[in-house]
């Protein structure tokens, strides 16, 4: 009680002190300079540099809406004398929300902190920071990005977890045969191959799987 107290208490202090609404202020077009150039680069690593190799089109929605506000929140926060209390109060309000989702690959949880990360410097740069300079932060989180993603990373390795009934051919010695079956069943020109959890009360195995999806004949429509 005492924490929501201290957060509602500069709140009321801000209600009281204040007796008109401040319609326009300077700060407007810095929001809008810094609100284009967060959107112009948000859209360069999503839709030109992660979606044309991973098509997944969830993750668009989830990066760009988490991307801009985001930056809101950080932006309005930065107009605000923000003390200890009210710090503590955001986090505690923050920290009864969660995602209650399936776990994220570690390639999308890697975009989701840059676009957090971008979208922050983005709306926290101060008066000190040129525009300049956080042009060269953005492009160089994008270069590093593209080079990583079309020059030195060509070949991207996808995944998938399957549950294997036939685990007589778990075996290190039928291997082959084993990778000859997932082959056939799922299409795919499979690279390797792992083996997880093995349950021989119902014979079956969870079975990682790991191939090129730019070398399939078709595309991945699980992925879309």
């Amino acid at each position: 009680m005492m924490l929501f107290n201290s957060f509602l208490l500069p709140l009321k202090k801000a209600a009281l002190s204040s007796s008109t609404l401040t319609w326009f202020s300077d700060d407007f077009y810095v929001l809008l300079v810094r609100l284009g150039i967060n959107l112009l680069f948000l859209t360069i690593l999503i839709r030109f540099l992660y979606y044309p190799k991973t098509q997944r089109k969830d993750y668009l929605f989830t990066y760009y809406l988490i991307g801009t506000i985001t930056f809101f929140l950080c932006f309005g926060l930065m107009q605000m004398d923000i003390d200890t209390g009210m710090g503590l109060g955001l986090f505690a309000i923050f920290g009864i929300i969660r995602y209650r989702t399936d776990a994220i690959e570690i390639k999308e949880m890697t975009y989701l902190f840059m676009i957090i990360g971008i979208s922050v410097v983005n709306a926290l740069a101060s008066n000190e920071l040129s525009v300049s300079e956080v042009a060269v932060i953005n492009v160089s989180v994008v270069l590093l990005t593209f080079i990583l993603e079309n020059l030195w990373l060509m070949k991207h390795e996808t995944r998938k977890t399957i549950n294997y009934e036939r685990i007589d051919l778990i075996t290190p010695e039928k291997y082959d045969e084993m990778k000859a079956d997932l082959e056939k069943r799922t299409g795919l020109s499979i690279n390797r191959v792992d083996i997880g959890k093995i349950d021989f009360l119902n014979d079956t195995a969870l079975i990682r799987i790991y191939y090129f999806a730019d070398e399939q004949a078709f595309s991945d429509y699980n992925n879309q």
